[in-house]
């Protein structure tokens, strides 16, 4: 059996948590004596607790915000009082809460109330569904979201001559479902600022691309920083829309399970969630990540106000390297096989990197940055580990998104320089149906390398990436374990070798998650002491075939010891 990386496991019988600089600090204290003051007990269950020194358990004890015992019916009935809530799992598997380690929450929330494109199957289906939807806002609305995807038809990039007739009122920006590429129409271009006729001059961008065609006239399709000429044109949003869509993400996240989500996200996007904190709003805890250029202005807020409690907490910076792998953006050493002149791009410089990492690492800031392709993922562990040699040893917990193509190399050097591969496993089997056209089949083979990783002793932290993905933990855990593609092409799994066990991809989505926001001493397991953050699940998982996982059904979800979510 492979042993499981379970990193700093801290004693079972705890106190609240208190809040310091770059980690959690959680006095231990001795266990508590039943005493019948239990808000609610949980029996009658299959209980992943994710504590090594208890893995498995059939009840719990609640006590306000806390776990205050877990162990047997018969050592937890003992804590029933007058009030407590008993409630029968009926054999279902309760576990902890699962952290998302990577969303952009707000963005999701927006989403689900957008032009919905992601099975979109043909152009036609694509412009159909556009049209339809502007014809239920008022004219001038920006139609945004969509999350279409070209390799649904073919891999033919979309045009805004397929959709300008069916959207003469409204300005159209709808994004590739990896958010790496956009389309807009003419009249998104023309509020841009941009040329819309043939021949015109195309504005150079670092870092990003305007596709054009033939004739030199823009597609409407932009790519990665070429983007922000759109976004820059479209009016804000008002508070009270964002404050709806902070609601929906919630409640929608709540239905699968998810407690807490690490959002990679802006300094507008922060004060959001701060006002939804200050009215008591919040119902999903959040590790709200800023831009890693935002360095010394988040260096600055921390020194003042701190880092936040277990609701809302700050300290994370997100940065980029590289693209993605769908819009031929992603940074590879070696060409695309489908296009033998194209290795992608480079975001940032190596110098901007470099100067950000090493400068926020030295604030005490906690890293956490994007890369795709193989290039990208070498190029950031060299940064990270000159960061290391820079400002000597410390618990950094450096983290990189994605980690999605790399070569055998940079296996080992996850573990040895103490790096998080924060991963999206539902994107295996979603990139895994025409990934090897793109990279071919040796490339593929160290395509999102979970067992590689882990067995070289690398910490995975799971997530979904939504809006990109559902934010859907049985859905990531099915992935991670079948790797089955989407399109039902790969049964037994694409890139088999790859797969990884039930129980290492649930500590990859609680344990491991807490690990990489620095809370593994107050949530992310179920035991003495920790939040009452818990998911229980309609049936045990480990009874279920590895096929019926993504149908998995969460009955219940609580945090902090607050019923959020209750289909029972």
């Amino acid at each position: 059996m492979r042993a499981l990386h379970t990193p700093g496991f801290s004693s079972r019988c705890l106190a609240p948590a208190i809040l310091l600089t770059a980690s959690i600090t959680t006095p231990t204290t001795g266990c508590r004596e039943p005493d019948g003051n239990a808000t609610y007990l949980i029996e009658n269950a299959s209980i992943f607790t994710a504590d090594p020194e208890r893995p498995w358990a059939e009840a719990i004890a609640i006590e306000g915000d806390r776990i205050l015992a877990v162990g047997t019916a018969e050592e937890i009935a003992a804590h029933a009082g007058p009030g407590t809530v008993r409630i029968d799992a009926a054999q279902g598997m309760l576990t902890p809460g699962f952290v998302d380690a990577h969303v952009h929450f707000l963005e999701g929330g927006f989403r689900l109330s957008s032009v919905q494109l992601r099975d979109a199957a043909t152009p036609e289906a694509f412009g159909r569904r556009i049209r339809d939807f502007a014809a239920t806002v008022d004219p001038g609305t920006w139609i945004t979201g969509g999350d279409w995807n070209h390799e649904n038809w073919g891999g033919e990039l979309p045009d805004r001559a397929w959709i300008d007739a069916l959207t003469p009122e409204n300005p159209v920006w709808v994004h590739r479902l990896d958010g790496h590429m956009a389309l807009a129409n003419t009249m998104a271009l023309e509020a841009a600022g941009l040329p819309t006729g043939e021949g015109a001059e195309v504005p150079v961008v670092d870092g990003g691309t305007l596709v054009a065609d033939a004739s030199g006239r823009l597609t409407g399709v932009l790519k990665d920083n070429a983007m922000s000429l759109v976004a820059a044109a479209m009016p804000e949003p008002a508070s009270e829309l964002e404050d709806r869509a902070l609601d929906a993400a919630m409640a929608h996240v709540a239905r699968f399970g998810v407690t807490s989500v690490h959002h990679m996200g802006t300094w507008d996007d922060l004060e959001v969630f701060r006002r939804a904190h200050d009215a008591g709003r919040l119902r999903t805890r959040i590790y709200a990540a800023v831009p890693l250029e935002s360095w010394p202005r988040l260096a600055e807020h921390v020194a003042r106000e701190g880092r936040g409690d277990e609701w809302l907490r700050i300290g994370g910076l997100k940065g980029f390297v590289d693209g993605s792998l769908g819009s031929h953006t992603a940074a590879f050493f070696e060409p695309f096989t489908d296009a033998p002149e194209d290795r992608g791009l480079l975001v940032n410089s190596h110098e901007d990197l470099k100067s950000w990492i090493e400068g926020a690492d030295a604030a005490g800031l906690h890293v956490i940055v994007h890369a795709i392709g193989d290039r990208a993922n070498a190029d950031l562990l060299d940064l990270y580990q000159d960061a290391i040699t820079a400002n000597g040893p410390r618990e950094r917990r450096f983290r990189i998104e994605h980690a999605q193509h790399l070569r055998s190399a940079e296996l080992p050097r996850f573990a040895e320089l103490g790096v998080i591969a924060s991963m999206q496993p539902y994107h295996a089997i979603d990139d895994g149906s025409w990934a090897e056209r793109v990279i071919g089949p040796e490339r593929s083979r160290t395509t999102y390398a979970f067992r590689s990783l882990i067995d070289a002793g690398a910490t995975l932290a799971f997530g979904s990436d939504w809006f990109v993905a559902p934010p859907i933990p049985a859905e990531g855990i099915y992935a991670a374990i079948t790797r089955r593609t989407l399109d039902d092409t790969n049964p037994q799994g694409w890139v088999p070798e790859q797969k990884i066990s039930l129980t290492e991809a649930l500590f990859a989505y609680t344990r491991n998650g807490a690990y990489a926001s620095f809370e593994e001493g107050i949530k992310g397991a179920l035991a003495p002491g920790r939040l009452a953050d818990l998911a229980l699940f309609e049936r045990d998982l480990r009874a279920l075939d590895p096929v019926e996982l993504e149908d998995a059904r969460v009955l219940l979800t609580m945090v902090g010891g607050r019923i959020v979510h209750d289909a029972r």
